[in-house]
Parts: structure tokens; C-alpha cells; sequence
């Protein structure tokens, strides 16, 4: 039985987020305005002899502390992605933070818990004309660190090592007698369609192209096209998937492509979870700042004093929610569970679909929006690593693949 081995030859090993750098700046503001409303608040308590002021003070250096965790993550997560000692980058630095930042998450959770029991079992007097208007500037600043961190966050994918793409720019080039004719699938920022680009002085007429395309499920579709400047373009729009074989007719001559629509990691495989963390302290903080606004209107209107400890129960029961969601999501991440059960099925489907075996296969996450893989494939004919790393191509989020090939036994017997 003969062994096969295929890595990729030299290649990058940053597995950043696309949108890393952005988010980091987006942090930073954060920590700003955390810290400015800290510093005030707590002067402010002191100088006018407000022990609320002072707390909710006090409060704000906790939520900026957690916002500070995520920033210095993404800092050097940047200036170590290319530190040869971490073997498969500093993508997952943020994870770390993530999950450091839930554990933190769960403490607060903990003592706002203890507090409101406590406050149940010994009440003590609210100075609301206070209270109120402490609540309602905290969930103000809230509000605009929630704007500012959305900012930062961008829901495309990210492909290759650390650059974002277009998901579906897909480029082939065809050899002709006229020359090299590039055909693309387009949609940046407009409705997908083919566009056909001939070779440096050489125009192809609009009538003189044709496209004619046929799906997995036999549904075929004709393109015309209209010149553009120094291009062709379809008529139509292509509908999704963008996944097909398609018939290329240039003047009288007829050439074949395929298009496979890329797979990107989706669902805990591609989140940015050190920017999640972040925004579920701001989402926590917010939730917070509203039941208290509601629990102190309604102790102050109706006299109910026990409201108030009441929605600190809950707001801490939904903290705690939160944080456990986060800590598994991240904790599974930095054990190296599989991210994406879905991209395993599909990984394996691609390898066996002309009767090979996926014998093992190996699928953790490298960072937000990379995986890494090591496969091992048995068959019977004379394939070659190579041949499966590009049957592996629509995998964009494969930013590192390892593929070992064993020739089956039956083969050589």
C-alpha cells in the first residue's frame, strides 16, 4: 500500500478575520467613551456626594475592562500573526478573549444575582430622582458603544488568509484562436451576471456571444449580451446557486466551463466570537439598564420596592444565559471541536462522490472564517493528493488542507 502526502506549498498563515483591523478601531472608541462616562460619573458621584453615581461608576470600569480585553486580543492577534511560533496562527487568540471575557460575564452575572437576594431579604431605601437618570444615561452610552461595535461588524466571509472577496467573483479563462477570452460571474455591489472580456485588441460583437447554462437538476438557461465599455455583459442576471456547466459559444466555436458555488464556514466556524463577546457585554449592560429603568418606575409609581431587586434576578438570569452560550461556542472552539458538521458532510460527499473513502478526516477552526483540515483519503485508482485539493477548491474556507492518499489494498493484490 503506497502513501501519498500533499500540503500546500508556501502559504500564509494569518487566519484573521477579514474585517480585524476594523474591529479593533471599533473596540478602541468603545474603551473611550467606557472610560470617559467611568471618569465622570465617579468625579461627579464625589464631588456631589452621590454613592449611585459613584457604583454605576464603578460598574462602567467593569464594561470597559471587558472591552479592553477584546482590544488587546485583537492587537496582538495582529502584531503576532506572522510569529512562527504559533504554528496555525493567532486566529484563535480571539476565542481566548472570548472566553475569558464570558467567565467574567458569568462572575457579574453571579453578583448581580447575590446582590438582588440580598436586597430581597434586607431592602433598603432607593433615591430614585438619582437612580433614574443614572439608568438612563448608562443605557444612552450603551446604546452608542452597541452602534459603534456594530459598525465593526461585517457579515461577509472571509476567504483566502486575512482578505476579504466578493463570495461569488468567480473567474475562468478560455483559450481561443483570437486569444485568451476571461469570463466572470460579477456582482460587486450589482446583480450577478457573466461578463466576457476578450484579449487586448480583439472585440467580440455582442451577437457573436452566447451562454447557455445547465444546472445539476437539467434546467437550462440562455444569456444574451450588450457591450459595455471594453467588456460583454449578460442581459439576465444570473440566478443562485451559482453552480453549472456552461456552454460558451463565441462566433462558431463552442467551449465548456463549470461553475461550483463556493462553500464558505457559516454559523460558530465563521463568527468573529472576541467581537460577540464584546457585544454581549454591551447587550447585557443594555438589558440591564432597561429592566432597572422599568423595575425603579414601577417602584417608584406604585411603591412596589421589591421590583427593583426582582429585575436584577432576571437581568442576572439573562447575563448567566448569555455567558454560557458564549463560553460553550468559544470553549468548543479552543478544544478544536468540529465548527461546521455541515461543511464535514460536504467535505466528505465531494471526496467519495466517484467511490473513494474519506477513511479520516480532521476539521477544527484556525479563526473567524478559516478552518483547517487533514484528510485522509483510500482508493483504488492512481489519483493523487493533487487531484483532491482541487476537487477541494470551492471550499474557500479551507485555509489550511493537509491531504494523505493511501492506495487500496484490492489495487495491488
Amino acid at each position: 500500500m503506497q502513501t501519498q502526502m500533499s500540503h500546500e506549498a508556501s502559504h500564509s498563515h494569518i487566519f484573521l478575520g477579514a474585517d480585524h483591523e476594523r474591529s479593533e478601531r471599533r473596540t478602541w472608541w468603545v474603551i473611550w467613551l467606557c472610560g470617559a462616562m467611568m471618569v465622570a460619573e465617579i468625579v461627579g458621584g464625589w464631588l456631589f456626594g452621590s454613592i449611585a453615581l459613584v457604583a454605576d461608576g464603578l460598574h462602567m470600569s467593569t464594561h470597559a475592562g471587558a472591552m479592553l480585553l477584546a482590544a488587546l486580543a485583537y492587537r496582538y492577534a495582529r502584531l503576532h500573526a506572522n510569529d512562527p511560533r504559533f504554528s496555525f496562527g493567532t486566529g484563535k487568540l480571539g476565542d481566548l478573549a472570548g472566553f475569558s471575557s464570558a467567565i467574567i460575564l458569568a462572575m457579574i452575572a453571579l453578583l448581580i444575582g447575590f446582590e438582588a437576594v440580598s436586597r430581597f431579604l434586607s431592602p433598603v431605601p432607593i433615591h430614585f430622582a438619582e437612580a433614574i437618570p443614572i439608568a438612563c444615561l448608562g443605557l444612552v452610552v450603551n446604546i452608542v458603544s452597541a452602534l459603534l461595535l456594530a459598525g465593526g461588524h461585517d457579515h461577509g466571509h472571509s476567504h483566502g488568509h486575512g482578505h476579504a472577496h466578493h463570495d461569488h467573483d468567480d473567474e475562468r479563462i478560455i483559450p481561443t484562436s483570437f486569444g485568451e477570452v476571461r469570463l466572470e460571474v460579477f456582482e460587486d455591489g450589482v446583480p450577478p451576471r457573466f461578463r466576457l472580456r476578450a484579449a487586448p485588441g480583439f472585440d467580440i460583437p455582442a451577437d457573436a456571444a452566447m451562454i447557455e447554462t445547465m444546472r445539476p437538476d437539467g434546467v437550462r438557461q440562455s444569456f444574451g449580451f450588450v457591450a459595455r465599455d471594453g467588456y460583454l455583459e449578460s442581459v439576465d442576471e444570473i440566478p443562485e446557486p451559482h453552480e453549472f456547466a456552461a456552454d460558451v459559444k463565441l462566433f462558431d466555436q463552442s467551449y465548456n466551463v463549470t461553475f461550483e458555488e463556493h462553500e464558505h464556514a457559516s454559523g460558530a466556524a465563521g463568527r468573529d466570537n472576541n467581537m460577540r463577546a464584546a457585544v454581549v457585554h454591551v447587550a447585557a449592560d443594555a438589558a440591564v439598564s432597561v429592566l432597572v429603568i422599568v423595575g425603579l418606575l414601577l417602584a417608584r409609581t406604585f411603591g412596589w420596592l421589591w421590583m427593583d431587586p426582582l429585575v436584577g434576578i432576571v437581568g442576572a438570569v439573562v447575563i448567566a444565559s448569555w455567558a454560557l452560550g458564549l463560553i460553550r461556542d468559544t470553549g468548543g472552539i479552543l478544544l478544536d471541536m468540529t465548527p461546521d458538521r455541515g461543511m464535514e458532510q460536504k467535505l466528505r460527499d465531494a471526496i467519495e462522490r466517484d467511490g473513494d473513502e474519506l477513511a479520516d478526516l480532521h476539521l477544527w477552526r484556525l479563526g473567524p472564517g478559516h478552518l483547517g483540515a487533514i484528510l485522509s483519503v483510500t482508493t483504488s485508482s492512481d489519483r493523487t493528493a493533487i487531484h483532491y485539493r482541487e476537487r477541494l477548491g470551492r471550499f474557500k474556507s479551507l485555509s489550511h488542507l493537509t491531504i494523505e492518499v493511501h492506495e487500496s489494498r484490492s489495487q495491488n493484490s
